[in-house]
């Protein structure tokens, strides 16, 4: 198992814009072999005293946060599938982003203790 994390902000009024878009990657995603995509829309995201989610990503006022985790096999089939969605024309949609990508942030995890689901 494989871990993908991402949060970005999101105008408020584009909540379903955001998830449409989402829903139509998901498809794609999990033809490269993703095996489960979670996609949050912020609740209760809180300020903290020395960072939070929303300094993270410079959040503007009427921007809520997505947090979004993908799980893959392995970190083999997530580098296989970055290689061939570059060259793949169904993700060019960059007009169609319904949030700021330059303030997404990324990160790739490896499981250290998996409570709730088996080991994939």
């Amino acid at each position: 198992m494989y871990i993908a994390g991402f949060v970005n902000p999101v105008p408020e009024d584009k909540m379903e814009a955001y998830r449409r878009w989402a829903e139509n990657g998901a498809a794609l995603f999990r033809e490269y072999g993703c095996l489960e995509i979670v996609e949050s829309w912020e609740d209760n995201v809180p300020s903290g005293t020395h960072t939070d989610f929303r300094r993270a990503v410079n959040a503007k006022d009427g921007e809520k946060i997505v947090f979004t985790w993908q799980v893959w096999p392995d970190k083999a089939t997530l580098e296989a599938a970055e290689a061939g969605m570059g060259d793949d024309k169904r993700f060019e949609a960059a007009g169609d982003i319904p949030f700021d990508p330059k303030r997404l942030i990324l990160g790739c995890f490896r499981p250290i203790h998996v409570m709730g689901r088996q080991d994939r």
